[in-house]
């Protein structure tokens, strides 16, 4: 889910997310902190976990003028316990019941407590292929983030519903939970015949009834409640296409007629989006039957399966509610507690467009922005410790940008191949496929795929909270750099932070190098044999890991001959650059500037000092290598 809200930013900033990201980003967090307190406490009503759904029929009749809803659902379930007689949906109190009919009998029912309690006539075998017809009707509730809502596009009437997290409730009798999934669905919406509507999976029916329009939308996946969606306006309708190996993937696009020009231009970059997704991740979960967007009232998007709602179509947009058809849909999170699943995977993949050359942002500035948001404060886990804060399971720097950080991290350690392939198979595992994912089973594929035990990985990055900060010394003697690397952490729960440190390492001639070292505990030295002599040292330049601000020096090392040594002003303005060695003769300077080109200097025998002019000195960055009888020291200057 993704959503813009540019009338609260401020707010944005008082919950401490100082986020330095796109500022989408930004939006869609604040909007995903602010639910409705009764939705705060919500779990999995327990009354329902006696039987399986296994399909539903929504046959409804709405005007999008008006908020109200009419019409007859039924579902088709199994008992999972032997001697079923009271069948529990959650719903909303404030709908009304018409009847519930059980085969050719009507039953009695209840409700109390946002849950409908229907009396069967007759006790259930366990396993029993059995179902109910609910008719109702009446104003539902827009709890949430709005899950039935009314509103207009340039004074025409748009009906939409958003059900994420705990709203299907709301506008019709469901089983809302993280455990079950319908295996497949029929929705049938009647509306005034100048409208149309969208929803999940194919249309495979319209037709006029009198003055109305019937839409019979098709869908044989596996869906969850809060999946389940209708949008209902005057919409124009067009097609964009994807090219596979085999037959193109439709993406059907409803949109509000005075926006289809600028839609049509835009929607077209979802192609090379959906091809880096099935190149990385397998083919579009839902191919047999399409993607869309349809566009709607809400702020911002929400990844209604097979068929996106959408604000617009920026870019970074269309990215991430793409990648939820993979992580989200497909596969959707077993517990709040693993929202990152969702939304750290969906947020990653929008990286991942950049990284490719994909869309207007750049991969490294991506990057930079994740990672400044994530070490904004000292504290936080990924994972969500307390699932009656909203707040706390749609924190922006926690779940959106950490969670991303932390796939970009197991992406550094575990290399490209055992990565990907990894959550390829997490996709694809039968538990997980068009089911529900839990944390572990991401852990389970990727240790077997890369053979490396992760338990201190996610105690660190997933569990603990906080970053490490590093300071390293390094120095060259000849063809060697000698390193010391400490690590300080911001917050107590994790002591050290066990990391694949990338180091680049750049010489004379232009060499430039990335060393992996396996960094153990603070204070760790190593000992790195180059066949070229070093002039320079980075940390981490291509930004794999969360960090603060690193601290590197160099020369620390000098040997005990080069005491009495000075090389000064630094920077270099208009005055020379004086180089002191009174007990150890200079017999060459070097000067090497920022493209590896050189300069030297012959001294005569037994001087001790030189001033070299500014306008000798290499414009920008440059490294002076003093070479004396006794050995080569390195200086960095900027003039």
């Amino acid at each position: 889910m993704y959503r813009y809200l540019y009338t609260i930013l401020l707010l944005f900033a008082a919950l401490g997310a100082n986020a330095q990201d796109h500022p989408e980003m930004k939006a869609l967090c604040i909007a995903e902190q602010h639910q409705a307190h009764s939705s705060a406490t919500f779990r999995s009503n327990p009354l329902t976990q006696d039987y399986d759904v296994v399909y539903h029929r929504l046959s409804l009749e709405v005007d999008p003028f008006v908020s109200y809803i009419k019409g007859q659902v039924t579902t088709w379930f199994k008992p999972q316990t032997p001697g079923l007689d009271v069948l529990h949906f959650d719903m909303y109190d404030g709908l009304m019941i018409d009847s519930i009919q059980w085969h050719n009998s009507y039953c009695t029912y209840t409700k109390a407590n946002n849950t409908l309690a229907i009396q069967l006539p007759e006790a259930l075998l366990a396993g029993e292929l059995d179902s109910v017809r609910i008719w109702y009707q009446g104003k539902p509730s827009t709890s949430g983030f709005g899950s039935f809502n009314q509103s207009t596009h340039n004074n025409t009437p748009i009906l939409w519903t958003l059900s994420e997290p705990y709203g299907a409730r709301d506008w019709w009798p469901c089983k809302q939970d993280l455990t079950d999934k319908a295996d497949s669905i029929d929705v049938i919406i009647t509306t005034p015949g100048m409208y149309r509507a969208a929803s999940n999976g194919l249309l495979v029916e319209e037709y006029s009834f009198g003055d109305q329009k019937v839409y019979h939308w098709q869908h044989r996946y596996p869906i969850a409640a809060y999946l389940v969606a209708f949008a209902v306006t005057d919409y124009a309708v067009y097609s964009d296409f994807v090219p596979t190996s085999t037959k193109p993937i439709e993406v059907l696009n409803y949109v509000y007629p005075e926006n289809l020009a600028a839609s049509q231009s835009a929607t077209q970059a979802i192609v090379p989006i959906m091809q880096l997704y099935n190149d990385l991740f397998g083919l579009y979960p839902f191919a047999e039957e399409k993607y869309g967007h349809a566009q709607f009232g809400w702020g911002g998007g929400m990844e209604h399966q097979t068929m996106s709602f959408m604000v617009g179509f920026s870019h970074i947009l269309m990215a991430h509610e793409l990648a939820h058809q993979w992580f989200g849909d497909k596969v959707t999170c077993a517990s709040w507690e693993d929202i990152w699943l969702n939304e750290g995977f969906a947020t990653y993949l929008e990286g991942l467009n950049y990284e490719h050359g994909i869309g207007p942002t750049d991969w490294m500035s991506w990057k930079k922005g994740k990672i400044d948001h994530v070490t904004s404060s000292p504290d936080g886990s990924v994972w969500v410790n307390d699932t009656t804060s909203v707040g706390r399971i749609f924190s922006s720097r926690l779940s959106y940008s950490k969670g991303a950080m932390v796939l970009h991290m197991l992406r550094w350690e575990l290399g490209d191949d055992a990565f990907f392939q990894g959550v390829r198979n997490y996709l694809n595992d039968p538990k997980n496929a068009y089911a529900y994912g839990h944390t572990t089973e991401l852990i389970d594929h990727l240790e077997a795929t890369s053979g490396q035990d992760l338990t201190t990985f996610f105690q660190n990055w997933f569990y603990g909270e906080g970053y490490p900060t590093y300071s390293i010394n390094w120095s060259v003697n000849g063809n060697q750099v000698v390193l010391q690397v400490d690590q300080s952490t911001s917050h107590p729960s994790v002591a050290f932070f066990p990391m694949t440190l990338p180091i680049q390492i750049k010489g004379l001639a232009g060499q430039d190098t990335i060393i992996r070292l396996p960094h153990t505990y603070s204070g760790e030295s190593f000992l790195i044999n180059l066949p070229w002599q070093a002039i320079d040292l980075q940390f981490d330049p291509d930004l794999w890991i969360v960090k603060g601000q690193t601290q590197i020096t160099v020369g620390l090392e000098d040997p005990t001959w080069s005491i009495g040594f000075s090389c000064f002003p630094n920077p270099v303005g208009s005055n020379p650059l004086t180089i002191l060695s009174p007990d150890n003769p200079i017999q060459r300077l070097t000067f090497i500037d920022q493209l590896g080109h050189s300069t030297f200097q012959t001294c005569t025998q037994g001087q001790t000092r030189i001033d070299i002019p500014a306008n000798q000195v290499p414009d920008g960055l440059s490294y002076l290598l003093i070479t004396t009888r006794k050995g080569t020291l390195i200086r960095k200057n900027i003039k």
